[in-house]
């Protein structure tokens, strides 16, 4: 089973919980509708990965960063910043012909995590995050352009589904999404106001 880092220890999620189209300015860039419901899709532990892949099996990927909280003991209190990796071109097929999108979305590698730190109290300012591609800002977002908050979000997901201890939920994208270029360098960041509070790079491969 994958692990991910909580506090310098390794933690086994069962799942990724995934929330989609939950920042305006990233619907209107894939040309998509505003949904009139939270659009929640899942992905496998096997989906987690520290490696940065530019394709896979022959179909290229697309980045997509966002704020990822850690369950435990009943609420989120852990923050990372995640990549879900995407196959646009297959996600857009089976959209197309209202198909689920897990082929496009829980392919092994899809998922990637930063640490997870303890969350910060309010007081420290929003929580944001900031993905630079080789040294340019590229994505910037934070809670109060979701359209669903982190506990709006928790209080969604556990209408329908249990949630485990170390269990992830990714909270959506901002705009800014596109292909992942291979030997890129990705630096991805959580913010709490003007502070960083957890930062990690990937390589693209």
């Amino acid at each position: 089973m994958n692990t991910v880092i909580v506090e310098n220890k390794a933690v086994t999620p069962n799942k990724v919980v995934c929330v989609g189209r939950n920042y305006v300015a990233h619907i209107y860039e894939l040309g998509n509708e505003v949904p009139d419901e939270m659009v929640l899709f899942t992905k496998p532990n096997s989906a987690i990965s520290e490696v940065l892949l530019s394709s896979h099996r022959g179909d290229e990927l697309h980045y997509e960063a966002e704020l990822s909280f850690l369950y435990r003991n009943g609420r989120f209190d852990a923050v990372a910043v995640g990549l879900d990796l995407t196959k646009r071109r297959v996600q857009s097929k089976l959209k197309e012909k209202g198909l689920p999108w897990e082929r496009s979305k829980a392919f092994d590698g899809s998922a990637l995590f930063s640490e997870f730190v303890p969350l910060p109290p309010s007081e420290r300012g929003e929580l944001g995050l900031r993905l630079f591609i080789n040294d340019k800002l590229t994505q910037s977002g934070s809670t109060s352009l979701m359209i669903y908050s982190p506990d709006v979000v928790l209080q969604e997901v556990q209408t329908f589904m249990s949630l485990n201890d170390g269990d992830i939920v990714m909270t959506g994208t901002p705009s800014g999404v596109g292909k992942v270029q291979a030997g890129s360098q990705f630096e991805a960041q959580v913010t709490a106001g003007e502070e960083v509070i957890v930062s990690t790079q990937w390589l693209a491969k």
